[in-house]
């Protein structure tokens, strides 16, 4: 009788079986999880500090929302309701008046009453996000403070929503490669968009959306790599469906959801049985979440009106002039690659720079399609990029079509893509481990990645934080910190305290990443199942 081999054969030792579990997490990964969600929660505080109050995109239309709601005022038809006098006073005051005769948003109201003639777009959403903003407001006893301290209220609280976005991104990267240390990377990669944090701090719908569709990406991850239970397509569905009651970018999430309930389990359940798997999650998210969108339909008979329209009617092109698509793309890819990177500014003013948003989007996009897409995982990688696809289609098409109705380029805004940014780190997660092919050469990338990431978001915070104190000087000696001591919501001690807790936590973390060594290789060649990753 033949011996059996006491050990398997070096080529099997590079490689994982599918149906293997996936790594316990330790308690030293706890410990590197809990520091990199709390530091990325510190830093969202430290953008919320810095930006001057109304200087995030369309931040006084959502605040003015949320105060009508906080008033009792009904939510409007879309086009319908118009700024209260009193905000417009109280954004007018910081501009013109000493910050201790400020008031408080009670005494703007008594002595700026009724709506003005501006128009509030906010309305062609759903009510839900300033539901909560109004429930925070009250909290807060908001007719005490002055405007821009109940600002500052909103704008901590998404910050708070927007935390676990990083915990988000580690469970999401490490079920999809069964790597801890590129989970850590994942996380570390939100640092990597200033402008995520710029959106994520600021008052606005985008930061629940970007909450719950983070959930959405991480259950639709667990469904891909080996979690079959109906409880998580259930819990799927209900997340999509929470995630459609707050904004319409969240709804190119539905096509994404169906695709991967679908073909999550492929060769190991009945094509019947995901057939119904799918219809249970769509139902649920269905009977959670469109019922907003169905009214939509009956009264206005579009998925999502324009809350612009009554500002921004119909226009034809003027004689001699005609569409020009050379101009429609780069208005329209270079203002969403500008907008996703880092250009912060109640009109995106202020900006990273042209060179480095053109190196970043060349860099990230040539890695996804080059390493990304490989037979290795090929179904979950397609699976992950229909998303951020759809998001893109969508956005391109309601683009195209305001150009050709009013001339204007509008609509296109690289925050649309962050409902579906951890699909982006996931696939770029895969990519970045494909590129090196030894243990060493992934170690090496992983800690460079680590490295880089924050280093992009720490630069793009000092150009935001100089630009909007300093005289857009990047070093000290021209006013900035007096600026900010006469005008800024706290004393800059705190900003600096925070700044320095953030640091203190990246490092952490990226020595943390530094110090982490691949268990087993990883499987450049193996034809995934549809659980398969590699650690």
């Amino acid at each position: 009788m033949r011996a059996e081999p006491t050990s398997r054969p070096p080529a099997a030792r590079d490689r994982v079986p599918a149906d293997e579990p996936h790594l316990a997490v330790g308690r030293r990964e706890r410990i590197a999880v809990a520091i990199v969600t709390v530091t990325f929660g510190l830093w969202l505080a430290v953008w919320a500090l810095v930006v001057p109050t109304f200087q995030a995109p369309d931040e006084t239309a959502h605040v003015d929302a949320a105060v009508h709601v906080a008033l009792g005022d009904p939510w409007s038809a879309p086009g319908d309701m118009r700024v209260l006098e009193a905000v417009l006073a109280g954004t007018r005051e910081q501009t013109s008046v000493p910050e201790e005769r400020w008031s408080t948003v009670s005494e703007l109201l008594a002595a700026a009453p009724g709506e003005s003639t501006t128009v509030n777009q906010m309305t062609q959403h759903p009510p839900t996000a300033y539901l909560a903003d109004a429930l925070v407001l009250r909290v807060v006893h908001f007719g005490d403070l002055r405007l821009d301290q109940a600002v500052l209220a909103l704008r901590l609280a998404d910050a708070l929503a927007v935390t676990p976005l990083a915990l988000l991104a580690w469970a999401t990267v490490r079920r999809v490669t069964r790597s801890p240390r590129a989970a850590l990377v994942g996380a570390l990669a939100l640092f990597a968009t200033p402008q995520l944090a710029s959106i994520g701090a600021s008052v606005t719908n985008d930061a629940p959306t970007m909450l719950l569709t983070g959930v959405v990406v991480w259950l639709a991850v667990r469904l891909l790599t080996g979690d079959h239970r109906w409880r998580t397509v259930v819990w799927l569905g209900l997340a999509l469906g929470a995630a459609c009651w707050v904004k319409g970018t969240a709804l190119p999430a539905v096509p994404f959801v169906g695709l991967a309930v679908l073909v999550a389990g492929a060769g190991v359940l009945p094509v019947s049985r995901r057939l119904l798997r799918t219809v249970v999650a769509l139902g649920v998210a269905g009977a959670v979440g469109a019922w907003w969108w169905l009214h939509n339909l009956v009264a206005h008979h579009r998925l999502q009106p324009d809350g612009y329209a009554a500002i921004r009617p119909p226009k034809a092109f003027p004689p001699g002039e005609h569409p020009s698509v050379a101009h429609f793309v780069d208005v329209s890819w270079g203002t969403l690659a500008r907008t996703f990177w880092g250009s912060p500014g109640a009109r995106a003013q202020v900006t990273i720079g042209d060179g480095l948003t053109a190196a970043l989007t060349a860099v990230a996009l040539a890695a996804i399609v080059l390493f990304a897409f490989r037979r290795t995982g090929l179904g979950t990688s397609v699976v992950l990029a229909s998303f951020p696809a759809a998001v893109l289609l969508i956005q391109t098409a309601t683009s195209a079509r305001a150009y050709l109705t009013t001339t204007e380029v509008a609509g296109t805004q690289g925050r649309y893509a962050f409902p579906a940014v951890l699909c982006l780190v996931a696939l770029s997660a895969v990519a970045w481990r494909r590129i090196p092919r030894t243990p060493c050469g992934r170690h090496r990338t992983a800690t460079v990645l680590a490295v880089v990431c924050p280093a992009v978001g720490l630069y793009g915070a000092v150009v935001v934080t100089s630009w909007f104190w300093n005289g857009a000087v990047p070093w000290p000696g021209h006013g900035g910190l007096a600026r900010y001591a006469a005008l800024g919501p706290v004393p800059p001690w705190t900003v600096a305290v925070l700044a320095v807790l953030v640091l203190v936590g990246i490092v952490a973390t990226v020595t943390r990443v530094a110090a982490m060594r691949s268990a087993v290789p990883a499987a450049p060649d193996r034809d995934l199942r549809a659980d398969g990753a590699t650690r």
